[in-house]
């Protein structure tokens, strides 16, 4: 029995539950700083979180570019074309590298991103409500697909909920985060265990996604892989999250 779903307000849908994303997630964030953790100081804080706002926002919009390399070709020189659009995957790489940035600038030794961890996982799950409830206007949902959960977003086509999926992933990843967090770990693995499980999702799930694939994969898929090879040096040690002191 396929879900069908009336979209008559979707930008509006869009909007809130992407202002809730922000919102949730920075107020989670306040609180797991209360609690101990951070370990950046005032002096530097700012500067860090400047970055990673810039560098998201710079990220998301230039993957989204080439997600679709011939609509890129035809609209390059479309102004409202290259600001609309964004893409978490790219948010999070140009988060990652204009803080790494920042940080070797300020000459900042110590790993950084634990505190942002479940706080991204929350913040990215609600904001995917938002896509959900966007229906067709996001292009975020799967292809056609004969699962009785299926949903018809308004088109008549019965489609993999994928944003749904995304929810659902994230939620699990924040539980195990959690778990993780009460005891020990190397610091910065929790923030890295967030990556590589973010990105292996997007990998597989575009699979069953509306894309523009180059050389088999699409754009967002080479991105996941190569942060995947970045992240390979640490992947034995996430993978079973040995017990370390947290300055190991």
């Amino acid at each position: 029995m396929t879900l069908r779903l009336h979209f008559s307000h979707a930008g509006e849908a869009h909007f809130l539950f992407e202002t809730l994303s922000y919102f949730i997630g920075f107020r989670i964030y306040l609180r797991l700083r209360k609690r101990g953790g951070d370990v950046v100081t005032d002096e530097h804080r700012w500067a860090l979180i400047a970055a990673a706002l810039v560098g998201a926002a710079v990220g998301s919009k230039v993957l989204n570019w080439f997600a679709a390399p011939q609509i890129l070709f035809h609209n390059w020189s479309d102004p409202y074309f290259l600001m609309s659009g964004k893409t978490v995957v790219g948010g999070l790489i140009g988060g990652l590298f204009a803080v790494e940035w920042t940080k070797r600038m300020f000459g900042v030794k110590r790993r950084t991103g634990d505190l942002y961890a479940i706080p991204l996982c929350v913040g990215i799950a609600i904001g995917r409500v938002g896509c959900f409830l966007a229906g067709l206007q996001d292009d975020t949902y799967g292809v056609s697909t004969g699962l009785p959960w299926g949903v018809d977003f308004g088109d008549g086509v019965a489609r993999h909920p994928t944003q749904i999926y995304e929810v659902v992933w994230l939620c699990l990843v924040a539980l195990w985060l959690c778990r993780l967090s009460r005891g020990s770990y190397r610091e910065g693995d929790l923030f890295k265990t967030f990556m590589v499980a973010y990105f292996v999702f997007r990998l597989a799930v575009e699979f069953i996604k509306p894309g523009a694939p180059i050389a088999g994969l699409t754009a967002i898929q080479w991105s996941c892989a190569a942060m995947l090879v970045y992240y390979a040096p640490d992947l034995p040690r996430l993978i079973g999250f040995r017990k370390a002191e947290k300055n190991d």
